[in-house]
């Protein structure tokens, strides 16, 4: 009897510490690289695949969609290279691909600094 309460009490905290795996989900991903006459499929795949390691950090988190749409992505780079990040860290305009995302937070909030229960469409 003792050896069963035992196995089952194991089994117990198994279970939630699988429980607590709360890590970014990519799994049903809708992904579309779209065309791109600045980067070869090869770069917008690697893009895609830095985002998709990227995303496993963000917990609570569900990927529901991940393109490039290069229009798009010019205008935003654009935008980061005059008034973001890239207007202080020197980097080239040949080096920026952006991609957008859909993503939705489940309850817990995420990290906190996402609203919970809530998608976010266009994220960069």
């Amino acid at each position: 009897m003792k050896t069963i309460v035992i196995i089952l009490l194991v089994l117990m905290f198994c279970l939630s510490l699988l429980a607590c795996d709360n890590a970014g989900i990519t799994t049903d991903v809708k992904i579309d690289y779209g065309s791109s006459v600045l980067f070869s499929e090869a770069e917008v795949k690697s893009a895609v695949e830095a985002v998709l390691a990227k995303f496993k950090n963000f917990s609570g988190c569900d990927l529901l969609r991940l393109w490039y749409d290069e229009s798009k992505s010019n205008s935003a780079i654009e935008s980061y290279l005059t008034s973001g990040r890239g207007s202080v860290n020197g980097v080239e305009r040949e080096n920026v691909i952006i991609l957008f995302s859909d993503f939705y937070v489940d309850s817990s909030g995420g990290d906190s600094s996402f609203n919970p229960d809530s998608t976010y469409t266009d994220w960069m």
